[in-house]
């Protein structure tokens, strides 16, 4: 019998330990909170999370939780555009959002029995070696396999064991999201109910229709993101900052706000990994660790590829390990990991760092420059970014 210990039940570990069961894997998921539960915000679906999601589990019905996502086009807050809404390049997947309840509804219903699930599981102890199978511990159990997935978010205590050169740092920004659900949302004009993007002095803000689908209520999901540190004020004291923050930009931000309560905002700080780890795959005894999803490569969020990246991966690993046993096949399947995992993160992280640089644009000089350009910067750093998430397929 083949044995994983996938440490972190977000949707990284989700979608590994639903895919590695449903290929015969007995897997142990390790989860440090007393219980699995979603962020109450959203997130986007481009191509690649598609094909990647459709390739780890077939029968999910993930067309049946998503909703289609328009192309908003960008503004500045006085309602001018930047770059008006456009066409959708090539062919594929459409992108799609969907609301984080429903896909870790689907991600929990695909594990099945070969899934055992502990929580409350705080990793504080990480031992691998040539001989021994790789495990973890939480000062009073130890778990070992054949192979240990590290799904375990930017603070990954496995990542910081075999990758210590590698750090969660600060990307300059604090980020909030929230949904409003379709009970509560303002009645919108066609051209502003499909959402988009708008550009400030070291602000931004995008909202974005959940359609019907969404947790049963529908409704509208936004993010807006802020130069500086995250505030350490109650929901309720932040959300007036935001209201006093996008005050006079265009419609429909101010509505959106408005009719934004303070249990709906999630807040966050904006982080990455610096420098990215010098492996993701890790040989030990009869097989290895690898590191997936933020444990990875964390990144700012500019191009909402974190997810779909994380998605990558899993599919990634379920198709190099599907047939292996353990021993010095499985060590290959996780250096082979590796070696089809980093450059493929790598040059994403460098286009939502060139997003950053986009979005932190401050000043009079470098609004005006950044303004000017965006018509065709955009195009070609989406461009390039729709190529690189267009274009990629599950291996086979």
């Amino acid at each position: 019998m083949r044995t994983a210990v996938v440490v972190g039940a977000g949707i990284a570990g989700l979608a590994a330990a639903g895919a590695l069961a449903r290929d015969g894997w007995q897997v142990t998921l390790l989860e440090a909170a007393e219980r699995i539960a979603a962020s109450p915000t959203a997130l986007v679906l481009w191509p690649n999370g598609r094909r990647a999601l459709e390739a780890l589990d077939p029968d999910g019905g993930w067309s049946a939780i998503a909703s289609p996502l328009p192309d908003g086009g960008v503004r500045r807050p006085d309602g001018q555009w930047l770059a008006a809404p456009r066409a959708r390049l090539g062919a594929g997947p459409a992108p799609a959002v969907v609301h984080l309840e429903d896909l870790y509804d689907a991600l929990v219903a695909g594990l099945g029995d070969r899934v055992h699930i502990r929580t409350g599981f705080t990793v504080t102890g990480v031992r691998t070696g040539r001989t021994q199978r790789p495990s973890v511990s939480d000062g009073r159990t130890r778990c070992e396999a054949d192979l240990l997935v590290a799904a375990d978010g930017i603070d990954s205590r496995v990542r910081r064991a075999l990758a210590p050169e590698s750090a969660a740092v600060g990307s300059g920004f604090a980020a909030w999201q929230a949904v409003i659900p379709g009970y509560r949302v303002p009645d919108l004009p066609a051209d502003q109910a499909a959402g988009g993007e708008t550009l400030g002095a070291g602000y931004r803000f995008v909202s974005m229709p959940l359609g019907g689908r969404a947790a049963g209520r529908g409704g509208v999901y936004w993010v807006a993101t802020a130069a500086g540190a995250p505030r350490p004020e109650p929901p309720a004291t932040q959300l007036a900052l935001l209201r006093r923050w996008f005050a006079g930009w265009h419609a429909p931000v101010g509505a959106l706000l408005a009719a934004t309560r303070p249990e709906d905002l999630v807040p966050q700080e904006v982080r990455e990994l610096r420098p990215l780890p010098r492996a993701y795959g890790f040989r030990a005894g009869p097989g290895g660790v690898v590191l997936l999803g933020d444990a990875a490569h964390a990144m700012p969020h500019h191009l909402g590829q974190g997810a779909c990246l994380a998605f990558e991966d899993a599919a990634t690993l379920r198709a190099l390990v599907a047939g292996v046993r353990p021993g010095a096949t499985l060590g290959d399947a996780v250096e082979e990991y590796d070696r089809a995992r980093r450059p493929r993160t790598a040059s994403v992280v460098r286009q939502s760092r060139r997003m950053s640089a986009v979005v932190q644009a401050r000043g009079r000089l470098a609004l005006r420059a950044r303004n000017a350009a965006l018509g065709s910067l955009r195009p070609r750093i989406l461009g390039h970014a729709h190529d690189l998430t267009a274009e990629w397929r599950p291996p086979d």
